[in-house]
């Protein structure tokens, strides 16, 4: 483990949190302390002994800041090698001293596009000098700490008053550095591109380890954003084991399904398709409903809430087995209900946030998309028989968000504000409508439909009579879209079209 001292440090930053105490502290173990423009400027008002930069470099800062620390005198002493003794020689020869540490963040670039500000100001908060020295200081990371985030400040003031870093910091540090370097990059390339599209870059932080792949056998790890307001990475996980691949993908689909649902509202997934979903009076009444759509295929399953989970509901979830529970929040008495089952996952979570970048693999590759968005607003939908009833037309908006978030071809069939059969990822729509009438059994009499895409034949309309559907939603844009009115006007069935398909892969 080499220590290497510090003697000299560079320090240029625009964030000037906790700047000044990392400073003193730095002083105090004998650093001294260069500093450009307006850091300087801070530290000495601070009180910190401190080297303005163009006192080095000889040179004064000029364009309008843009240039100031970019100079042999600077990123000389950055670069040198300290083994290597044609560098020291070249110091020795330019008068240049060495740094040992560089204390550098940039521009805020990604918080001045976040504001909205006009082109000419994002463009004057893209970088130069900070991405050089961190970049310098990073490649030199053998004699030189890089620091770019004030959270290493307390951990780097550590080690110098140890009596200097270490290359195990330095080198965490330096990866830490490069990576800025990229997010930042990435930034401002995706900025660019944003009316174009012809490049996206990604840059990404891995969050945590998953306990496992989508099988026992395959290693896996949740990734993300390094700014990431995702809702995962905000949970609290209150009890049970680690997260998995599929914990993950089936908490996440039943979150975001649940939370497009009116409250009160339970949803219960299994690998990422609909099992249950209701509304009710209450949380307890709406994870009842939901429950009882398909309890077989509820087994192993993913519940979420978009409501408060209590005590009632928890002893009642505690008496089957599911993977992973999710809710906004969750009572003291309900903790205690559940802390039993050791092995289930309790997340309490914020809502889904409004990002909607959809990425997946193909072969060496991505598809990206934006992510799908379903408003059940049937208001704005098109009657094509007659006109649903008051009853009708909530089964009718919750049926057809139930079906924007299961795996195509999707049939959701709906009564009394509850899911009561799926038929989920069929390859036919007539297979789908099977699928869900089977499990529906009796309760298919009275309920309503919805399909994820148009009624290509009249077959699927006519199962779906035939069992008693009394109201049907679904894109409309078949060539047989007459066929499939027609149909429904001879039996009653009120038909909306809402001119907007939801596959789902």
């Amino acid at each position: 483990m080499s220590r290497i001292p510090v003697r000299r440090a560079l320090i240029s930053v625009s964030d000037k949190t906790g700047v000044a105490e990392f400073a003193r502290r730095l002083v105090g173990a004998g650093v001294q302390i260069v500093a450009s423009g307006g850091t300087a400027t801070a530290l000495a008002a601070a009180g910190v002994d401190v080297t303005p930069v163009d006192a080095v470099t000889g040179a004064p800062e000029m364009l309008g800041g843009r240039v100031k620390t970019l100079h042999p005198a600077i990123h000389g002493g950055i670069l040198a090698d300290r083994g290597e003794a044609r560098h020291l020689a070249d110091l020795a020869e330019h008068e240049i001293d060495p740094f040992e540490l560089v204390v550098v963040d940039l521009y805020p670039f990604e918080r001045v596009v976040a504001s909205g500000a006009p082109d000419p100001e994002v463009i004057e908060n893209i970088d130069i000098g900070g991405p050089t020295l961190i970049r310098a200081a990073a490649k030199n990371s053998v004699w030189v700490a890089v620091v770019v985030s004030p959270d290493r400040y307390g951990q780097v003031a550590d080690e110098v008053e140890a009596g200097g870093t270490t290359s195990a910091l330095r080198s965490d540090l330096a990866r830490e550095a490069f990576f800025r370097t990229a997010r930042y990059d990435a930034a401002i390339v995706d900025w660019l591109e944003r009316d174009e599209g012809d490049r996206l870059a990604l840059t990404l932080v891995k969050m945590s380890d998953a306990r496992y792949g989508e099988n026992p056998h395959q290693p896996a790890a949740v990734y993300a954003f390094d700014d990431s307001r995702g809702w995962w990475t905000t949970a609290d996980q209150t009890q049970g084991k680690a997260m998995s691949f599929n914990n993950y993908a089936d908490a996440d689909a039943a979150w975001r399904l649940v939370n497009d649902l009116p409250s009160p509202s339970a949803a219960i997934l299994k690998h990422m398709n609909a099992c249950g979903a209701a509304s009710g009076e209450s949380i307890h009444d709406a994870f009842t409903k939901a429950w009882a759509c398909d309890p077989l295929s509820a087994f192993g399953g993913v519940v979420a809430l978009n409501g408060p989970l209590g005590e009632d509901t928890a002893v009642e979830i505690a008496s089957h087995f599911v993977e992973v529970v999710v809710a906004p929040s969750i009572t003291p008495e309900a903790a205690a209900a559940l802390a039993g089952k050791r092995n289930l996952r309790v997340l309490t979570a914020p809502p889904p946030s409004s990002h909607d970048l959809h990425v997946r693999t193909i072969d060496d590759g991505l598809l990206v998309q934006k992510r799908d968005a379903v408003e059940a607003a049937s208001a704005e939908w098109e009657a094509k028989t007659r006109q649903p009833t008051v009853a009708e037309r909530r089964d009718l908006e919750i049926a057809w968000v139930v079906a924007a978030h299961t795996k195509s071809n999707a049939i959701v069939i709906v009564n009394d504000a509850a899911a009561v059969g799926v038929g989920a990822g069929d390859q036919s729509r007539v297979g789908a409508a099977e699928r869900a009438l089977t499990k529906a059994g009796d309760r298919a009499r009275g309920g309503v439909a919805a399909s994820d895409g148009f009624f290509p034949f009249r077959d699927g309309v006519d199962v779906l009579a035939d069992a008693g559907i009394t109201a049907i939603v679904e894109p409309g844009g078949s060539v047989r879209d007459d066929e499939v009115i027609q149909v429904a006007a001879e039996r009653d069935i009120a038909v909306m079209f809402t001119h907007r398909r939801h596959f789902r892969h």
